[in-house]
């Protein structure tokens, strides 16, 4: 079998929601997709999430977009390179944005060693696992409940976790038979209610 023909057969596999397919496209593309994301981040101060962060939350999506047929465009080998690099992008972008944010000190928070930035030496770097601890991973399910609690109806809740999931504002149109503007003035209102209050 080709690398073409097992990419191919491996993606069927996906979208039939096969873990073993996800695995192998895993070990295949993991590594491009920390270089592609290492490259689009550069520059920018990195503090709750890396490069690694970004490669596992654009696969995340492309499993679970995959095995619910929201990508039936994808059939070969450079329609996933194609939709892992926009997917890489946007995760890389959004980590970026929300990095500067004011609430994180606009980009411009001191790190452990002295700097701006991640590449210092030392640091909490030095003894940090690569996988998220437990209480890491409990703090952001509490946030996350939090976050949703503040939305007052079950439509803004699932607006706010398909756009989390990393779906476009079209894409949420479609799920929900309504009008993109529709959409788009219901993502301004979660902002709002989301920035209007202090973040626990």
């Amino acid at each position: 079998m080709s690398p073409d023909e097992s990419v191919t057969h491996w993606l069927n596999l996906l979208q039939g929601g096969d873990p073993r397919a996800a695995q192998q496209l895993w070990e295949r593309y993991f590594h491009r997709l920390v270089g592609l994301a290492r490259a689009k981040l550069q520059g920018h101060p990195r503090r709750a999430a890396d490069e690694e962060d970004v490669a596992l939350s654009a696969f995340r999506c492309l499993c679970e977009g995959a095995a619910r047929g929201r990508f039936p465009e994808l059939e070969d080998r450079d329609d996933l390179w194609r939709l892992l690099v926009t997917l890489t992008e946007r995760k890389a972008y959004n980590l970026a944005r929300d990095e500067r944010r004011l609430k994180r000190g606009g980009g411009a928070v001191v790190g452990e060693g002295g700097s701006p930035d991640d590449s210092a030496p030392g640091g909490l770097d030095q003894v940090a696992g690569r996988e998220p601890t437990p209480a890491f991973a409990a703090e952001v399910a509490e946030e996350c409940r939090l976050l949703l609690g503040r939305l007052d109806n079950a439509e803004l809740q699932a607006i706010a976790v398909w756009k989390m999931e990393g779906d476009t504002a079209p894409e949420i149109a479609v799920r929900l038979g309504c009008a993109l503007s529709t959409v788009e003035r219901r993502l301004r209102l979660i902002r709002h209610i989301w920035e209007s209050e202090e973040v626990l």
